[in-house]
């Protein structure tokens, strides 16, 4: 076994460890990147990129017909062949050769191979050409990311469920979906493939209600909008048992009640990928959340060495916010004092289905726990001129709670047809702290949809 040493070892080379590999290689650090599967990882291949690609036909569709004159335009289904083609375009194939200059344009060494962690700063690799032994001077990233869940419903194993890299690779569309899960993943997939053309979609989630982690109303508002389009929601009921035979799969609900499906899509969570990583040999427990510092540091490991950045350390699962730890965790590795303030309190998360639901920073029920002068506003996003340009029946709702102490906003969610784009402004409302009462200076475009902001303002009482 050939020893070689670098700086920084980063073992996943997904975008997290892509931006941590480069982040460290930027500040002068000789850098080793470590992939058993595709340079780009889950979200280039199996999560946002295909799954956002799959949405887009939907999406314009639905967007024309709210528009008279383009909505007589639209006179056709879908074309599922063309958009399978483009996801496998937006996928590469489920090629990563493209991928591969960058690293070598930063100077970072590749090797394709499971990495697992055999002692303090040393990573042995078992590649197709033999086994590697790699030791990092400065420091060792986890950037492994999570796995789907399966959870022990008895029979579900055996048949042959979906996760997200199943639906979001698949080639053919089914007629009947099942969809287990009413977060961000399910309620996704299950709206593609009803406007991709599976005739019944139905999501069962055990919660009273979808996207349960949001504002009420944002979960209320999507079922709303499922049921208008064919899509049955069955909440407050768990799944007990699932079958598969000939006809598909029939799963057994609480209430004693069945559904059926030719497939059935598990979207009921993910799990740390630290399994099989060698975490054990550093006195970590394979399966667990590696728990961080607000420097990336995993926090059981003596000395400092080792970093836990993005999903695999569970403070925020989405792809963005483990690309802000990456870097972040390169400056700390390279000597800088760089510390981590969005991924407890500051995170935009975005459910990219019709209406989408976009949020950042705290609910208004997390945030009664955390201040004690609450505040919230809400007013309709379809209520302003620029909703009424983009066509009829546009809804939805802006909402902010503010900490009326400070008069600062900690928690803001936005629904209505794509409007992610107005997120980024809360985004940096609550990162900068600003007042309320220096947020009404900033005057949004006339006509456009931000002019909620304005009126969310009048709300407040500016």
């Amino acid at each position: 076994m050939t020893t070689d040493e670098y700086d920084v070892i980063v073992i996943g080379a997904g975008p997290t460890g892509e931006n941590a590999a480069g982040r460290a290689a930027d500040n002068g650090l000789s850098v080793a990147i470590v992939e058993r599967e595709l340079v780009g990882g889950e979200c280039s291949y199996w999560g946002c990129i295909p799954s956002k690609t799959l949405l887009r036909p939907g999406d314009v569709i639905a967007a024309a017909r709210r528009v008279p004159g383009a909505a007589e335009a639209v006179t056709g289904p879908i074309d599922v062949a063309a958009a399978l083609a483009q996801r496998d375009y937006m996928t590469s194939s489920w090629d990563d050769s493209s991928q591969l200059p960058w690293l070598e344009s930063k100077n970072i060494a590749f090797i394709r191979g499971h990495a697992r962690l055999s002692g303090e700063r040393r990573v042995d690799v078992a590649t197709a050409d033999g086994d590697r032994s790699l030791v990092a001077s400065r420091a060792v990233v986890l950037a492994t990311g999570t796995v789907p869940l399966i959870p022990p419903i008895p029979g579900l194993a055996g048949a042959r469920p979906w996760d997200n890299r199943s639906a979001t690779a698949v080639r053919a569309i089914p007629r009947r979906l099942l969809v287990l899960g009413g977060g961000a993943v399910g309620v996704e997939l299950a709206q593609a493939f009803r406007r991709l053309g599976s005739h019944e979609v139905t999501i069962v989630e055990g919660s009273s209600r979808l996207l349960s982690r949001e504002e009420p109303f944002a979960g209320e508002e999507v079922q709303a909008a499922f049921e208008a389009e064919g899509i049955r929601v069955m909440t407050g009921l768990a799944m007990t048992e699932v079958r598969r035979d000939d006809s598909g799969v029939t799963a057994t609900l609480a209430d004693g009640s069945t559904v059926a499906g030719d497939e059935i899509l598990v979207a009921v969570g993910r799990g740390p990928h630290t399994a099989d990583m060698g975490v054990e040999n550093i006195g970590l427990e394979p399966g667990r959340y590696v728990e961080v510092d607000e420097q990336l540091r995993a926090v059981a490991v003596p000395g400092g060495w080792l970093y836990a950045t993005g999903d695999v350390n569970g403070l925020a699962l989405l792809t963005h916010m483990g690309k802000y730890q990456a870097r972040l965790a390169g400056d700390v590795i390279a000597g800088k004092d760089a510390r981590d303030i969005a991924s407890r309190s500051i995170v935009p998360r975005v459910t990219f289905c019709d209406p989408q639901v976009c949020a950042v920073g705290v609910t208004e029920e997390q945030a009664k726990e955390r201040y004690a002068d609450i505040r919230a506003v809400r007013v309709g996003t379809g209520d302003v001129a620029g909703a009424y340009t983009q066509g009829n029946g546009i809804t939805g709702t802006s909402f902010l709670v503010i900490d009326g102490a400070r008069d600062v906003i900690v928690g803001a969610t936005f629904t209505g047809p794509m409007i992610a784009d107005l997120l980024h402004s809360a985004t940096i409302a609550i990162a900068g702290e600003v007042p309320m009462s220096r947020l009404w200076h900033a005057v949004p475009s006339f006509p456009t949809i931000s002019e909620v902001w304005l009126r969310l303002m009048e709300s407040y009482g500016l």
